[in-house]
């Protein structure tokens, strides 16, 4: 592997109907012995595929990188996060148990936590092997199989996650990867043998992957689009605020789903906060994402490059201020001439109702909105089709929890962003998607309760 932006990494053939049946049954063989090993025996092996992810850190790390684009930096953390998580359900694999209920008479019953079967795992580009490992924790661990199909745009790391499994113990085709875009999806969802569909991405192929589970009565976790708030006092710690919103919108170049992108700063210290926003956001470092000291890589490819800049463009033309950034990047180095590479973006004088500021972009741009009252941010903030992440940053904590427990939105965080830690549940509201990961919550979308009532007595019979 080499940094090449804009050339041809590799080629990877697109899995048909015939291929995407193989990786079922595969994953349906290999179903049968792992659910029947007990938590205890599925917690060893998915530590021990914990424990060479993290021995393996930095090349996985590298890999992905040159994947998505993303800064060696992010990188390095996205491969611990994946590695805590398949931790995470390994400790928990071995606790999952149903509970025994006394009933009249000395009759009781119980409930048994059982595994779904066949689990299909759809992935983003934007953190191909962590969305993988979020994916196959909770699944591996409640005793399913899962077959997996990375972004077409991200192939290659989830390929080094199969084989991870495998070095770990797992039986072979536990966890199956495919290969493909559109069509390669349908079959997996339209397949008799899956259980269960979890996908992440955006909201319209969230809507046409419930359509197609919902003709198989198949469960779903949709983990889509945001355009979140992130709503600033005028008593937060500046610095800490301007550090949070920076997070919040410039992490692997703003390809970042809960970005908090329409960022609320009350009108007080609403220039004394935009100004410290812009010098901040002038000093990121954008260039070879393979170099310690870079922090912004290249976008994904050329087409969605010129997506985030249509909508700058759209946005100056609505009147909306461009503060700094928002143009091509070209860096000195000569390799990298034809990277997908932009300036991180400020946006001010932005309006509610500029499709900058309601449709998500996706990408480096933030756009800033003053706002005088608690009361009017709340509903402005709430004013939106998604609902998957909101931010508050403000020294008042009775305020703090008030207006997170006001936001419409599944995550929500208090004095940071875009912190991930795996013991949390992760999901939206609204358009945002249903279903949880991480955390505990998840298990419960990657098993089922079956009920036994036993009689210790006569039979009572109304007949």
């Amino acid at each position: 592997f080499k940094t090449c932006p804009g050339r041809v990494l590799c080629k990877v053939p697109c899995s048909g109907e015939k291929e995407v049946d193989l990786a079922v049954q595969s994953a349906k063989a290999a179903f049968k012995i792992w659910s029947q090993m007990s938590g205890m025996e599925r917690c060893r092996v998915m530590l021990e595929a914990a424990r060479i992810i993290r021995e393996q850190r930095d090349e996985i790390a590298t890999m992905e990188t040159i994947n998505n684009g993303k800064s060696i930096f992010e990188a390095r953390v996205d491969i611990d996060i994946s590695w805590q998580c398949l931790e995470y359900y390994a400790g928990l694999a071995g606790s999952l148990a149903g509970e025994h209920i006394q009933l009249p008479g000395g009759s009781f019953g119980y409930t048994r936590r059982e595994p779904l079967g066949v689990c299909v795992g759809i992935g983003a580009w934007n953190y191909p092997f962590q969305i993988a490992c979020w994916k196959a924790g909770p699944a591996l661990a409640c005793g399913n199989a899962m077959v997996f199909k990375p972004s077409p745009f991200t192939p290659i790391s989830v390929v080094r996650l199969a084989e991870i499994f495998t070095e770990a113990g797992v039986p072979k085709g536990l966890f199956n990867v495919v290969q493909g875009g559109a069509a390669t999806g349908q079959f997996l969802c339209q397949h008799p043998d899956v259980a269960k569909i979890s996908f992440t991405g955006s909201v319209p192929t969230g809507m046409k992957i419930m359509e197609m589970a919902a003709k198989g009565i198949k469960p779903v976790t949709l983990e889509l689009g945001g355009k979140s708030p992130l709503i600033i006092f005028s008593d937060a710690n500046l610095e800490n605020a301007v550090k949070g919103a920076l997070m919040a919108n410039f992490l692997t170049q703003g390809e970042v789903c809960c970005n908090g992108t329409r960022v609320f700063v009350e009108r007080k210290i609403l220039d004394t906060f935009t100004k410290e926003v812009v010098k901040h956001t002038q000093k990121i470092k954008i260039g070879d994402p393979l170099l310690e000291d870079t922090r912004m890589g290249a976008l994904i490819n050329q087409p969605h490059l010129n997506r985030v800049q249509g909508f700058i463009k759209q946005a100056k033309e609505q009147g909306a201020e461009v503060l700094c950034g928002g143009d091509l990047y070209v860096p000195d180095d000569p390799k990298l001439k034809n990277g997908y590479y932009m300036r991180p973006c400020v946006l001010g004088n932005c309006k509610d109702d500029m499709t900058c500021v309601k449709e998500e972009i996706f990408g480096p741009v933030m756009a800033i909105l003053p706002f005088d009252t608690e009361e009017e941010v709340v509903e402005r903030a709430n004013a939106t089709k998604f609902g998957l992440a909101g931010g508050v940053f403000t020294r008042d904590i009775q305020k703090a929890h008030r207006v997170v427990a006001a936001l419409k939105a599944g995550m929500c965080f208090i004095n940071n962003y875009n912190v991930s830690p795996v013991e949390l549940p992760f999901g939206g509201y609204k358009s945002s998607g249903f279903g949880r990961e991480n955390g505990r919550a998840a298990i419960e979308y990657y098993s089922q309760l079956k009920t036994v009532c036993v009689e210790m007595g006569d039979v009572e019979s109304v007949f």
